[in-house]
């Protein structure tokens, strides 16, 4: 699914400084693993899932996304990508406040073929437990709500990968096991998640573990069964 090699990214900072968010890292994550990455705040985490998910541009290294070396893809090219195998879900939504729930999650269907499947976004928010609030503005929904709707909007193009970068870190104990519990169902169903989180339960729903610090890979292991699912 993913093959990244050697990559950097380096940011300057001011006219003779740099910073270096990542260096030389490689990793290979298979179909439908479920992958956690953690690390300290700057430790290169966001920056690593922005490049694989194509929101930002290696400056050194290869990155293969199914067979496809996208690293250095133009916008045309990189937006098909995204919109056909990749759902993002972020730590502050992202969703279009003014905008009812149905319609941010038909967003990615306008960006992609063009044509908007009513049906179709309504059926992602049923799968989510939030038919009954289609027509409210995002504005009007609770957090947890909020990332249900972006969970949606996430696979109504159906990716086979989620990046979600801390998908629970707005959200209170309730709401944000909802939120795992909804990652864990689509990792059930083949997909593959990538997760960045700080959170020790969240990262126990996931069968793999990367630890990122100054920007290099210090560890990288897989349990034999998530500690979450094992458990049950």
């Amino acid at each position: 699914m993913i093959e990244v090699e050697d990559i950097s990214k380096t940011y300057a900072r001011g006219e003779h400084d740099s910073v270096h968010a990542l260096s030389a890292v490689s990793v290979r994550i298979a179909p439908g693993e479920f992958v956690v990455v953690r690390g300290a705040s700057g430790s290169g985490k966001s920056t690593l899932l922005n490049i694989l998910g194509r929101l930002d541009l290696p400056t050194t290294g290869s990155y293969r996304l199914d067979g496809e070396n996208v690293a250095r893809y133009s916008d045309r090219q990189l937006a098909r990508v995204r919109n056909a195998k990749i759902g993002f879900i972020f730590q502050s939504f992202n969703l279009l406040p003014r905008t009812t729930a149905l319609e941010n999650v038909e967003i990615p269907m306008v960006y992609g073929r063009g044509l908007v499947e009513r049906k179709k976004a309504m059926a992602a928010l049923e799968r989510v437990g939030l038919a009954s609030r289609a027509g409210h503005f995002a504005s009007e929904l609770s957090g947890g709500e909020q990332q249900r709707v972006a969970v949606a909007r996430a696979l109504i193009n159906s990716p086979a990968l989620i990046l979600a970068d801390e998908p629970t870190g707005n959200l209170d104990l309730a709401a944000g096991s909802e939120v795992m519990r909804l990652l864990s169902d689509l990792h059930r169903e083949g997909r593959t998640i990538l997760l960045v989180t700080h959170d020790d339960a969240v990262a126990a729903y996931a069968s793999r573990e990367i630890l990122l610090r100054d920007g290099h890979i210090i560890s990288d292991h897989t349990r034999l069964t998530n500690l979450v699912e094992g458990g049950r």
